[in-house]
């Protein structure tokens, strides 16, 4: 028998299959769900900082009555959020008292104003770990990319002072420099890091000329981005590195393991083809490891990270241009 456990963030977990927030979390039937099909862990659907504040926005301005009274903002405001807040909240509370995985809260975010207090609440909620969903797009010309990293930083230490249960950031790739940036991040006390977000990807419709989603779903394809990066960073950064997008199949799990990965985050695939393609992976993963020899996971992780690899040079963007210099 292969013993295929693993401690993420802190958190025991039975496999190192992770369900990440997606609409297929916010619910307790779904997670009761996800637990029945072996799933190692749970992330929650994020409540998001735009999310609450267009919903307080939109809410007043429809209120015709409530614009005549200076003070009925303030109060429908503060209303919708306590209101968001305690629905998600109820949803931390009844999904720890029918699940027996670790339930990981999310919150997805952009600055470190006044949503930093509701980070006690999720803990009070008991919540076993917090996710921190952070993408800051550098797409403003006259902004430095320290102020924009500073943002990451900002937050983290706020959320930190808040709270006691273990922290972790899931970040974009795009920074000027990734690697210090995330040596950096990983100094600051959080428990993990999931490489990477998955962010809304446009597309432009030339007949309706409107901006339309494109690419809503992960492909398998998608895996070498989160594998690179990996591979590069582990054993390298002093908090756990979870891999996301692009892990489709068993194989794929295995393949973030061997870079260096403690746990592995699947979300597009299960909208694909249902919660019962967790089993199968974690079933391929058994399967592997047993035909290989391997007792447990630390026997082969971080195995091809560029750490341990034979050819760590693989990972970098010169093996590219050595593989193609033959072609006209």
């Amino acid at each position: 028998m292969v013993d295929i456990t693993t401690t993420y963030m802190g958190l025991k977990m039975k496999n190192p299959v992770i369900v990440g927030s997606s609409g297929l979390t916010n619910s307790v039937e779904k997670i009761k769900e996800i637990e029945k099909n072996e799933a190692g862990a749970v992330v929650l659907k994020s409540l998001f900082e735009e999310q609450i504040q267009h919903e307080g926005n939109r809410t007043y301005s429809q209120d015709v009555i409530s614009n005549a009274y200076t003070e009925a903002q303030d109060y429908i405001m503060n209303y919708t959020k306590d209101r968001d807040v305690d629905n998600y909240l109820k949803l931390i509370k009844e999904s720890k008292a029918a699940v027996d995985i670790p339930v990981i809260a999310s919150i997805n975010c952009f600055s470190s104003s006044e949503w930093i207090s509701f980070a006690k609440k999720i803990q009070q909620a008991g919540a076993d770990g917090l996710e921190l969903n952070i993408f800051i797009l550098p797409s403003d010309p006259r902004m430095e990319s320290k102020h924009n990293e500073k943002i990451y930083f900002d937050i983290v230490e706020k959320v930190l002072k808040e709270v006691d249960i273990p922290v972790a950031i899931k970040i974009s790739y795009y920074f000027s420099g990734l690697a210090h940036t995330a040596l950096k991040l990983s100094w600051t006390g959080i428990s993990g890091m999931v490489l990477f977000n998955r962010f809304f990807s446009p597309d432009i419709d030339i007949d309706k000329f409107v901006v339309k989603p494109s690419h809503v779903f992960s492909t398998p394809d998608e895996i070498a981005t989160s594998i690179r990066w990996v591979a590069m960073l582990s054993k390298r950064l002093h908090c756990d590195l979870a891999a996301s997008t692009g892990v489709h199949d068993g194989e794929g799990v295995i393949k973030q393991l061997l870079a260096g990965a403690t746990a592995v985050q699947i979300s597009s695939v299960l909208y694909k083809d249902g919660f019962g393609v967790i089993p199968d992976m974690v079933g391929t993963l058994r399967t592997w490891m047993g035909r290989h020899g391997f007792k447990k996971i630390d026997d082969f992780k971080a195995k091809m990270s560029v750490k341990e690899a034979d050819n760590p040079a693989a990972y970098e963007r010169v093996q590219f241009m050595k593989y193609f210099s033959g072609i006209e």
